[in-house]
């Protein structure tokens, strides 16, 4: 357990530094409502990223031409910026694919909404990357392939305001979870609840169960709950987080011919401060709050 490091933060230094340059972007051309394309028209920008770096400073081989195809869960505060998948025009990952796009010289970049837990599992077919918040495991890297960590994450503990949740009665609580995360893996190893932990598909099952009393506590990645917090106003607050050593890593295909690309390209955008820019201006505000301030819980 890494106790005295700084939590949930960017791999790069988690100082805040000047925002990007924002403009205005195309909109969606054609698709149904899970897909969402932005084309750049060469120009620097994708949606409201304004992006930096080299065009043309890599090659790819993409499942469709002059475009990076990416897929997540869709949409999430901070990360992927929209109420809907056709309205996602920003967020730290929406703009970290962009930036790859434009560094690939492909001027069209598209989203598309998946499963989590059939990205992980390996199950997604057709596309170039994904980008979801997801935590590299060895169980993962059986079935698919990881870049090098962008972002360093922890599992918080999000709850009602008002709960009387602590880290000596957590393991009594009824605890929820979702489907196909790190965070119900560590909760069933490490935390050892008396009652099973209720599992959710997605992110707005597991914060609707939680507002509803169906679960006293909803345990995900702290830079995701804390999110959450931010969006519910004061209905909802994060009161602590686990350290689990676990960093965030983009997911290729099993195999991917594109690996080698794409990891220079993120390597080079952690060097150039790419990736500090976008946690300043996305995640700092996404998150409402400072990360390091939320307590360390141990798992007992």
């Amino acid at each position: 357990m890494r106790a005295t490091r700084t939590l949930a933060v960017p791999v790069l230094s988690a100082a805040l530094l000047a925002a990007l340059t924002a403009c205005g972007g195309s909109a969606s051309a054609g698709g149904d409502s899970t897909t969402h394309t932005t084309d750049s028209k060469g120009s620097r920008t994708y949606g409201q990223c304004q992006v930096p770096g080299v065009r043309g400073s890599i090659h790819l081989k993409t499942v469709e031409k002059d475009t990076l195809t990416v897929v997540g869960d869709l949409p999430s505060p901070g990360w992927w910026n929209g109420d809907t998948v056709r309205r996602i025009d920003s967020g730290y990952e929406y703009c970290m694919a962009a930036n790859l796009a434009y560094r690939a010289g492909l001027p069209k970049l598209t989203v598309r909404n998946v499963s989590f837990d059939a990205l992980v599992a390996g199950k997604t077919n057709n596309f170039d990357l994904a980008l979801a918040e997801i935590s590299i495991t060895d169980a993962r890297r059986k079935v698919v392939d990881f870049s090098a960590p962008y972002f360093a994450s922890n599992i918080g503990v999000l709850v009602k305001s008002g709960s009387k949740a602590t880290q000596d009665n957590i393991a009594g609580l009824q605890l929820g979870v979702k489907q196909g995360t790190t965070g119900a893996d560590f909760v069933t190893r490490h935390l050892h609840p008396r009652k099973a932990p209720k599992v959710f598909a997605g992110d707005v099952e597991l914060q609707a169960a939680l507002q509803a009393g169906q679960v006293d506590a909803a345990l995900q990645d702290v830079a995701i709950v804390l999110g959450k917090a931010h969006e519910s106003k004061g209905m909802l607050k994060v009161i602590g987080q686990y350290d689990t050593g676990e960093s965030y890593g983009a997911l290729y295909p099993k195999g991917s011919a594109n690996a080698a690309a794409l990891d220079g390209a993120i390597e080079a955008m952690k060097k150039d401060g790419t990736l500090t820019k976008l946690s300043s201006t996305y995640l700092a505000k996404a998150f409402g709050g400072d990360p390091a301030a939320i307590p360390l819980w141990s798992a007992k």
